[in-house]
Order: C-alpha cells, then structure tokens, then sequence
C-alpha cells in the first residue's frame, strides 16, 4: 500500500477522553499513559486543553518533553489567551500541533456563541493564523460540523486552509450522523473546499447513537485519513470512537477497508489495562476486542467449532492484541526470571528496581492466594507503575492500619490508623455495615465534607481468594475524583480507593489554589 492509503490515528484518550465522568488524571498519570501511548504507535496525542487548568498546561509541556514520535497536540478555543497557553505548553516539543476549534452549526452559532457566519469566519482566520505564527502544524476543527450547513462548512475550511491550517477535522460532536450520511460530506468536502488537495481530513465522531465507530470508518472510506478516538471509546456523555475498535477494523478487513496504520497492536490490551487501571472505570466484559468475554466460548457448538478449528469462531488471534494466551503459570515457587517474562510478555517493560518491588508483591500475594493470575500480575505491574511515576509526591493521607468487626448480633465498628498531613492519628467509628463504618471513621479523620457518588467492586479473577478491585468516585464542591484499590481484603481494597481518591481531592485543591487562573 501507498501512503496515500495509511490513516493516522490521533489519540484523545488525555483531553476529550478525561472529559469523561470520573476519568480525570492527575499529569503524572497522564504522563504514564501518555508513554504507553507512544509505546502503542498512535500518531498523535493530544495531551490537554491548556488553558483550561493549570494542571493541564503541566500535563502536556511535561509530555512533550518525554514523547518524541508522537506529534503532541494542545487545545484552543479561537481566541488569543488559549492560543498562546497552548503555544506556551508546547515550546520544547519535536512535533507540536495546535489544535482550534469553534462551533459552526446554526444553534451553536445563536446558543452559545451568537456570532453571525461572517463574525465566525473571522474568528477563524484570525485564530489559525495566530496559531500558525507558533507552529506549523496547526488543526482546524468546527465544533457540530455534521449540524452545520454544508455550503456554510465549506466556506469554514477554506478560510482554515488559506489561513494556514494543515488538518481539517469534521467533527460529529452530538453523535447525530450516521455512516452513510458521514461519509457523503466527507467526500463532497474532499471535493468541494478549496485547497482540499494539500490539507488532511480527520473524523471525529461521538457515541451517542452507537455509531462513532461505524462513522468514523465511513469518514475513511469517504476520504478522510486521519481519525480521533479514545482507547476505550472514553470521552465527554457516551464517548468517542474507540481507537482499538477502529484499528483493528481496518487491520481485519483489508478487503473493504484497503488502508493501514502505524499501531503495534499487540499492544492494545495492555495499553486499555493501564487506562483501565489508572481511571477506575473498569472494561465491560463483553467490550469489544478487549473485554473479558472477546475471545470467550460458553455455548456448547462454539466451543466444538473452536476446539475443531478457532477460525470458526474467533477472527482474530488475542495475541494480536495483547492478550495471554494462558491464564495460570505463576505461583509461590515461581521465581524473578519468569515473572520478568512473563510481564515483558503482557507488553509492560519495568526497571530492575521496579521490577524488585513487583516480585516481593508478587511473593506475597502467592502465599495469600492458591494461584496467581495473568490478571493479578496485570494490577500488581500498573499499581506500581502508577505508584513510581509518583514517587516524590507526598500524599496528605496514608492508611496505616486498619480494624474491622462486624455480625449478626453486632454495630459494624471500624478502628482506623492513618497520617493525615503528616500527622499520626487513630479514630473509631461505626456505620450501617463495614464499609460504611470504615468510610465515616476516614472522613471524620480527615475532615472530609466529599459526597461518594460510586462505589463499584469488581473480583480480578474468580474464586472466594480473588483479589477485589474497587473504584469509587467522590465529589467535593466542584471536584471529582476516581480512587482504585486492590486487595484479597475487599474492606481494605475499599479504603485504600476512597482514600486514593481524598489524595486526588487534595492534590487538585493544591493545584487550584496555586493555578494563576484562580480567581
């Protein structure tokens, strides 16, 4: 194939997917992730919207400085402040790409923007030419373009493209289109726009009909050759294109979709496995390539087909994803070398160091547990990954022991010790059951006034020694934060993800109070 056939994958997992309801990340978190997204091949990422927070103007000039493959996109609203934060985040980066946005559609531009076409226009060609006298990459985006008129769309890119703009992205912002609607203005704006022949067509498609997949392959079958999308589909209400779902389209069904990518696909599960991880929100079990049920079979037929022949139920191999081939080889005998492979065989690479603190979980989980799966080492690995790429910080609260007891006859009691801002306490506390009990005594200890909005607890594999992941997502004033746990205990995996997510409240109070857009 010619490069006139390669789609370039551009990854909003940072900006557009963090938007998602309890998804945020801290920037060091962002920072992992954004590693292992350019361990995963994808063209570009787009780190933040820099003006928005200051955390987000250190998330994205701190990843351009670690990520040099990837082109490193900032996000711009059509005015002078955004512009120059996002030029500022990205001074240092080997391939920065400004990112510009305005809503086009006829109730965007009277709702929100009461803006006239011509006051439109100009704000475009003022805010890419601006953003081009930074970068030479810049990216036009009309917010709602698949609600927008057609003749109005193509006046729109064409001032882009003669005010210097190099990507041109059609985003369906709502999820309103569908494919063959989509692929239509694709190619009748391939077309029609001036210029359309030296700037490239990016897709941008939400969910919330189901079809941000479906569209965002019509959009390539129309023309377009770059598309956005997040891992896992994240993003703002339904979400966005799933970026894995997306790649692997095109990677199974070359005889419809003639093109290709530049993604290393064996290393999709663990880079979903790591959001998963990092965000709290768990992979639903019959999710799409990776979920827990992707190459399961239950039903008698499908098993004999696959046990005969797998081509006659699973047309893709897991390995080319990421996934294990086998669920159990490890145990408490088990020694440094093989828990090495078999991690570098889960596509994670670890430090000597922190590969040493892995094995000593791992040493102590086997003799907790009968036997150790390919999914404990996976929470074992992306606990300490998250846990290096924050070493330094210092945490306001750390659980250092904690007592429950609980009965029939009994008052669910909790008997807490933890360092609250350095300073050791110990508190008692009752509730409606344990992890109640467990939560009121933290809050009290911790003078907490945060409202748990999610409590959710998912078994990493299945028998009654399993490890429990738990993820709960709290509000305090205008903040919400999303903790994880994990632990054989699930009262004490439980207090380790409230308490993970009070770190977070604390840290983004931390922010906001020294961010130069406070008020």
């Amino acid at each position: 194939m010619s490069e006139q056939d390669r789609v370039y994958i551009f990854d909003t997992t940072l900006r557009d997917g963090e938007q998602s309801p309890g998804a945020s990340m801290t920037f060091q978190e962002k920072l992992l992730m954004a590693r292992k997204l350019e361990e995963l091949g994808v063209d570009c990422i787009e780190a933040g919207f820099p003006i928005a927070s200051e955390g987000d103007f250190e998330a994205v000039s701190k990843i351009v400085r670690e990520v040099k493959a990837p082109v490193v996109v900032g996000l711009a609203r059509t005015n002078r402040a955004d512009i120059e934060q996002a030029a500022r985040a990205l001074e240092g980066a080997n391939r920065p790409r400004v990112h510009v946005f305005i809503a086009t559609s006829p109730i965007h531009r009277k709702a929100k923007l009461n803006k006239d076409k011509a006051q439109v226009l100009e704000a475009i060609a003022s805010a890419v030419t601006l953003a081009k006298s930074y970068v030479g990459d810049v990216e036009f985006s009309a917010e709602d373009a698949t609600r927008t008129e057609w003749d109005f769309l193509k006046e729109a890119f064409e001032c882009a493209i003669a005010s210097g703009a190099s990507v041109i992205n059609v985003p369906d912002t709502v999820g309103y289109s569908v494919p063959e609607e989509y692929r239509s203005l694709i190619a009748y704006l391939k077309a029609n726009v001036n210029g359309a022949g030296g700037v490239l067509f990016s897709t941008h498609c939400h969910d919330d009909l189901g079809l941000a997949v479906s569209n965002s392959l019509a959009g390539i079958l129309g023309g377009a050759r770059q598309v956005e999308g997040a891992l896992l589909g994240i993003g703002e209400r339904a979400g966005n294109a799933s970026i894995e779902e997306v790649v692997m389209a095109v990677k199974m069904r070359g005889d419809v979709l003639p093109f290709f990518t530049g993604v290393n696909t064996c290393q999709i599960y663990p880079a979903c496995k790591l959001l998963s991880q990092i965000t709290g929100i768990p992979i639903p079990i019959n999710k799409s390539i990776v979920g827990a049920n992707a190459f399961a079979h239950e039903a008698g037929i499908h098993q004999d087909g696959v046990l005969k022949d797998v081509l006659t139920y699973e047309i893709m191999n897991p390995a080319d994803v990421g996934i294990p081939g086998n669920a159990l080889i490890l145990g408490k005998h088990s020694g440094r070398h093989a828990l090495k492979n078999k991690i570098e065989g889960m596509g994670f690479r670890l430090t000597d160091d922190e590969l040493g603190r892995v094995f000593k979980r791992f040493k102590a989980l086997a003799d907790e547990k009968k036997q150790v799966f390919d999914e404990d080492i996976e929470t074992l690995v992306t606990e300490e990954l998250r846990r290096a790429d924050q070493e330094g910080a210092e945490e306001a609260f750390v659980l250092k022991y904690l007592q429950v007891t609980s009965g029939s006859m009994s008052i669910p009691t909790a008997t807490v010790t933890m360092a609250v801002r350095g300073e050791e306490r110990r508190e008692a506390g009752f509730g409606d059951g344990m992890v109640d009990a467990t939560y009121k005594t933290i809050a009290r200890m911790v003078g907490t006034g945060s409202e748990l909005v999610r409590y959710q607890v998912n078994a990493i594999t299945g028998g009654t020694d399993a490890q429990g992941v738990v993820s709960v997502t709290i509000k305090e004033g205008s903040s919400t934060a999303t903790g994880k746990g994990a632990h054989t205990d699930i009262i004490m995996a439980s207090a380790l993800a409230y308490i993970n997510a009070l770190n977070r409240i604390e840290r983004m109070k931390a922010r906001k109070a020294t961010s130069p857009l406070n008020p």
